[in-house]
């Protein structure tokens, strides 16, 4: 059997599996492809006429169906924006809209900082994007900073990048970037999350009630911590309509739908007041 033949061969498994995607890939083939050609060892531009042993990777790709396991987790392995990270279920798998936005951004920072950094992943593509910039990474999980730690060997970065033990801003200085992927999950949506999405760390999925409890937060800290001319940029998964609710006063900026710029000019002086709810949303 070739390569090409045992990519198709596991995409009909998969399809068959009804399995959900979202962990770097977004469809059966992409997913299929990735754990065959990683778990072989081989680059994503291999000769798909190549003759392989499929026996090497049947067992992921049976616990990839039997475990509902996303394959980066099989592999220990993801890739963002062209580069490989180690990921284990101490973190989630990276996958931020914020990585494609990074180089577009109109400023060059001095100071950077990357709020729940979890895998590191944002911190170290900040790092390269902004090269004469210091970067802090901050998250509350020890382990999940074990992880980052291993990102930033993995890339050579240990001497910009600060890894710092902390509840978001906490003891945390002033930035002329924030970056920030907080959980952002509401809890009625964390019980409906396919099962894939459970061998992630709830911590970092969980935003509360609404959604918006860590962003509340940061929204309510940003202003201090950001220096004059600073900027926040914030991704919040699907709850735009949520958040404009919630802050009716404040000028977001959506380079992404998912993802809200705000300026430190913009942000109120006083942590801004959120709406209530209307009845039935």
């Amino acid at each position: 059997m070739n390569l090409e033949q045992l990519i198709g061969a596991t995409e009909k498994r998969f399809r068959a599996a009804r399995l959900h995607y979202g962990h770097g890939t977004d469809s059966a083939r992409d997913e299929a492809a990735f754990l065959v050609l990683r778990g072989l060892g081989l680059p994503f531009d291999a000769d798909l006429k190549k003759e392989i042993d499929s026996a090497a990777v049947e067992n992921l790709v049976r616990r990839r169906i039997r475990e509902r396991i996303p394959a980066a987790y099989l592999l220990n392995e993801a890739w963002l924006d062209g580069l490989r990270f180690y990921v284990d279920r101490r973190v989630i798998v990276p996958r931020s809209h914020i990585a494609f936005l990074l180089k577009k951004l109109p400023l060059a920072p001095r100071r950077v900082l990357d709020l729940c950094t979890g895998s590191g992943c944002l911190a170290i593509l900040a790092a390269r994007a902004f090269p004469r910039a210091r970067v802090d990474a901050s998250d509350v999980s020890a382990a999940a900073l074990a992880v980052a730690r291993r990102n930033l060997r993995l890339h050579r970065l240990e001497t910009r990048v600060r890894l710092v033990r902390a509840d978001l801003f906490k003891n945390l200085g002033r930035y002329d970037l924030v970056l920030a992927n907080p959980p952002y999950v509401s809890t009625p949506s964390m019980r409906m999350l396919p099962a894939e999405y459970r061998h992630e760390p709830g911590l970092a999925l969980d935003g509360g009630r609404d959604g918006l409890q860590f962003v509340s937060r940061i929204l309510s800290a940003a202003r201090e911590h950001l220096e004059p001319g600073g900027l926040l940029v914030c991704e919040i998964g699907e709850n735009r309509k949520a958040l404009e609710r919630a802050y009716q006063a404040t000028p977001f900026g959506w380079p992404q739908a998912e993802v809200f710029t705000l300026a430190r000019a913009r942000i109120p002086a006083a942590a801004p007041a959120r709406a209530k709810p209307a009845r039935g949303a």
